[in-house]
């Protein structure tokens, strides 16, 4: 099963590079911003609450989608390229088995225990 997941994680940050093709930007700009949601851990220096919390809005898929349609319906490239990226990011790091963060420990994922 954890090869399914991580196939189909596969093709939606597949699905991400497609749809940044889409977007007048330099392809070297999906390469220099796909690590950027990782930004979402500096939580974690507060405490992991905090972090688990943090982290999740970076990496929620569902924020992402929202983030990329509204870029879409009104047509804000700079929207559509966060939303995207996210998306991306979200994928790529789920393929790696980092999934959605639990408030108790860093490596407490929806996905099991790293």
């Amino acid at each position: 099963m954890k090869n399914l997941i991580k196939l189909e994680e596969l093709v939606m940050f597949l699905l991400s590079i497609y749809l940044f093709n889409f977007l007048d930007y330099a392809w070297w700009v999906y390469l220099a911003l796909i690590l950027a949601p990782d930004i979402g851990m500096l939580g974690y220096l507060i405490n992991t609450s905090i972090g688990a919390t943090t982290y999740n809005l970076f990496h929620h898929k569902g924020i992402a989608i929202i983030i990329g349609f509204a870029g879409f319906w009104w047509s804000l490239p700079e929207m559509q390229l966060a939303g995207i990226i996210l998306f991306g990011h979200s994928s790529m790091d789920r393929i790696f088995g980092y999934g959605l963060k639990f408030s108790d420990n860093f490596k407490h994922t929806h996905l099991g225990n790293l």
